[in-house]
């Protein structure tokens, strides 16, 4: 059974940090790009970064310079250091497992906004 399992979200205020775990069970790890996607009320499912097995990193514009993504292949485990945190950042945040397909298109395997249970992040002005 493949597991995706988030936490380190809480509630800070603007300004903070905070930094996001997700541990993973029952895939082929290095197989995969690593995500976070964040889900707000008022919003759709989006991707706001991802990592590479390489180690490459992608950034949404929102977030570029703001929050960085990492992995650590051998514990199959990807963080989100979240710093300068601002309340358009509110959200419950969620790792996925994705593929690209045909190099381009983005498929989202395992975890993700509809399937993860996430990890709620509330920022406070």
């Amino acid at each position: 059974e493949v597991q995706l399992v988030e936490s380190g979200g809480g509630s800070v205020q603007a300004g903070g940090s905070l930094r996001l775990s997700c541990t993973t069970s029952g895939l082929t790890f290095a197989n995969f790009e690593m995500a976070w996607y964040r889900k707000a009320p008022w919003n759709e499912c989006e991707v706001v970064s991802s990592i590479s097995s390489e180690g490459s990193g992608w950034y949404e514009d929102s977030v570029k310079g703001r929050f960085t993504i990492s992995r650590d292949n051998a514990k199959n485990t990807v963080f989100l250091q979240m710093n300068s945190l601002t309340p358009e950042d509110t959200a419950v945040y969620y790792c996925g497992a994705d593929l690209f397909l045909m190099g381009k298109s983005r498929v989202n395997v395992f975890g993700g906004c509809d399937r993860g249970q996430g990890t709620q992040v509330t920022v406070s002005s």
